[in-house]
């Protein structure tokens, strides 16, 4: 008989560059309203003030390893000593469960069972947004996530449209699942809509797109409104023209622009899952995306699609939402209905029944050893 004991402690991986750290703090608040408590280890690049307020505020501490992600420019020797870092954390804290939200020390010698969730990769990456493999520089990096990716108990991602690329890149694996992010967001209250065109995203990723954004402003008639980094983590930086440039806000900063604007746009030609997405539409944005599989996956009937390079397209969608207000209110309604799917309890409840799954055999095996050993 299967051991039914709850999991009570996971060892969690993050950064703070991007969506992966708003997943992990709003899984780790949920996971802790169940009870069970999370080691939050953030890698990369140090938070910034706003990311230690919003895990301030959200009770959750961190315990943090600066250096180079797997992603960067020659980031091997910081991805060995961070392996090293969390071998520790895992034999000190004895979690029932790694979760990973990286790719490369999957295959460490793990005391507890690991589950990956994959929430974008350079392979992939490379692919939608140049047409082509990522070129040989990144065989390494490849071999590397690979290697990571076949070691673990489970594979998990937030969209089919991820998980299809993991494994046609990757795979097969032993165990997956797709498991949709959800989103702790409370649009703000009385704030009245305005003429607004609004995006945010990582200017310098080249997936998000947000130069359509900007080659298309002038011809709107509304302002736009970008907020998002434009300052690459390996250095260097790009200017935004033709909109006005919030730079990179807080997540109270944001939200108050989402009650504001009256249309979101995203025109990705990579996206994974898009949480800047989601929390537009429950703050009742209409939306204007890229025409990709992901965000087909989880936002036909409530978006206007756009292929990502049709900036002539994108022009013409989101002028037809200015021109048109009722049509813009019901493609907000409609988008606010969808993104009221996509809950927190219910990436909660996936993610923990995807921990007892590879939980148990674990805790059946150990018992059994238990059990020859006390019988000789």
């Amino acid at each position: 008989m299967r051991d039914a004991r709850p999991i009570r402690r996971i060892l969690m991986t993050t950064d703070a560059v991007g969506g992966v750290w708003t997943h992990a703090l709003d899984l780790t608040r949920g996971l802790t309203a169940r009870g069970v408590r999370v080691d939050l280890a953030v890698l990369g690049p140090a938070p910034r003030p706003h990311h230690r307020e919003e895990a301030r505020s959200a009770g959750v501490r961190l315990l943090e390893r600066p250096g180079r992600l797997e992603w960067m420019t020659d980031p091997w020797l910081d991805v060995e000593k961070n392996g090293a870092w969390l071998l520790d954390l895992d034999r000190r804290h004895r979690p029932d469960v790694i979760h990973l939200n990286g790719y490369c020390h999957g295959a460490l010698r793990w005391h507890a069972p690991v589950l990956m969730a994959g929430h974008s990769c350079v392979r992939s990456w490379w692919r939608w947004v140049h047409g082509h493999e990522a070129p040989p520089e990144w065989d390494e990096y490849a071999c590397r996530v690979r290697d990571g990716l076949l070691a673990v108990a489970m594979v998990v991602a937030p969209s089919t449209a991820m998980l299809a690329d993991l494994e046609v890149d990757y795979g097969p694996f032993a165990q997956v699942r797709v498991i949709p992010n959800g989103r702790a967001f409370t649009p703000v209250p009385g704030v009245a809509r305005e003429p607004i065109v609004f995006a945010a995203g990582r200017l310098w990723d080249e997936a998000k797109n947000i130069e359509a954004v900007c080659a298309v402003a002038p011809s709107l008639g509304w302002p736009v409104m970008i907020a998002g980094d434009d300052r690459h983590p390996d250095g260097g930086h790009c200017v935004p023209g033709y909109v006005h440039h919030l730079g990179p806000l807080s997540a109270d900063a944001i939200a108050g622009w989402y009650a504001r604007a009256s249309i979101y746009v995203l025109p990705a030609r990579y996206e994974p899952f898009g949480l800047t997405i989601l929390e537009a539409a429950l703050s009742g944005c209409a939306l204007v995306l890229g025409d990709i599989r992901s965000l087909r996956e989880n936002w036909t009937g409530a978006a206007l699609f756009v292929p990502p390079d049709n900036r002539p397209g994108l022009a013409h969608a989101i002028q037809g939402l200015i021109r048109d207000p009722a049509r813009r209110e019901e493609m907000a309604r409609r988008a606010r209905a969808r993104a009221q799917q996509f809950t927190v309890d219910r990436m909660v409840d996936g993610y923990l029944a995807a921990y007892r799954s590879i939980a148990a055999p674990v805790r059946d095996r150990r018992a059994s050893e238990r059990t020859r050993v006390a019988g000789r």
